[in-house]
């Protein structure tokens, strides 16, 4: 699929999209819109009209350096590649994935740690609670360990039960 820049406005023209024009002298112009079109007709210049890439370029409003316009650029001869270049970029991603995993492993390793101390006070703590369900002989020789038990009684309930002495 082969995308051409409009003449006049420079956007993408995408094929079956847009007007050819062939002048007298062969010289093809591809305009994206019927705008771009008429106006070229009009003999306006795209530097003087706001809306174009070229008024915009002009006057700063653009970036014209930037390393993303490289790839818009059309090459006609073919790309030259050094094979040992190649090689060596191929083991240096090797390389580079290697040290992403040990990074990523180190990263998780180091926020599990303070995971698992975590848990082991949580589970410390809720031990110290239930300690006399594995071995009700220790809350004998220290009732310290033993949590106080609340029981929540309503009004009606005291009312009902006088209390003993």
């Amino acid at each position: 699929m082969r995308l051409e820049k409009c003449w006049f406005c420079s956007s993408t023209v995408y094929p079956g999209h847009g007007i050819q024009f062939v002048r007298n002298d062969a010289k093809i112009f591809r305009f994206c819109r019927s705008k771009c079109h008429k106006n070229f007709k009009m003999k306006r210049n795209p530097r003087k009209v706001r809306w174009t890439k070229a008024f915009r370029r002009l006057h700063g409003k653009d970036m014209t350096q930037d390393s993303t316009f490289e790839f818009e650029r059309k090459r006609n001869r073919p790309e030259r590649y050094d094979r040992n270049l190649t090689e060596n970029t191929l083991k240096a991603i090797k390389k580079i994935s290697k040290v992403r995993a040990d990074r990523e492993s180190l990263h998780h390793k180091n926020r599990l740690k303070g995971k698992k101390s975590k848990e082991l006070r949580e589970a410390y703590k809720e031990l110290q609670q239930d300690i006399g369900l594995i071995n009700p002989s220790i809350l004998k020789r220290d009732p310290s360990l033993a949590l106080p038990i609340k029981v929540k009684i309503t009004k009606k309930q005291a009312q009902a039960q006088p209390m003993e002495e």
